[in-house]
């Protein structure tokens, strides 16, 4: 605590010690953001960078309260919900993740080691 005070009391230093918390919070965050689909710990992840982010601004703060609330009354919604409703949220994730393998071209990656080409492998984004 009195490092930080320190490091406020000289503009500059303040200014470049904002800046890095930003950017180091702002790349967490953007990770987090895109491994959300994926099996592991996304959303953890994007709270760590809202936290690492809150540190220093007061609207990362209360985002990351905002956020949290509506993350942990969505999981107490969907636990109470019916099995169709959870397969269908086990489908729909399943098909976020194939599609942004796709996008990325996972899958003509994975065919090239194997020997095997499809058109359809291909990523339409990247060709």
């Amino acid at each position: 605590m009195q490092q930080r005070r320190r490091i406020a009391a000289n503009v500059g230093l303040n200014l470049a010690y904002r800046i890095g918390v930003g950017v180091v919070g702002g790349l967490v965050f953007v990770i987090g953001v895109i491994t959300i689909p994926y099996p592991g710990p996304g959303w953890l992840i994007v709270f760590a960078g809202l936290g690492i982010l809150a540190t220093e601004f007061a609207w990362a703060h209360r985002l990351l309260h905002f956020a949290k609330a509506r993350y942990d009354r969505f999981m107490v919604w969907f636990a109470g919900q019916s099995v169709v409703v959870k397969a269908a949220g086990v489908l729909l994730t399943t098909a976020v993740v194939l599609l942004t393998l796709w996008l990325l071209g996972t899958f003509s990656l994975v065919g090239g080691w194997f020997g095997f080409d499809h058109p359809l492998l291909h990523s339409p984004v990247l060709g």
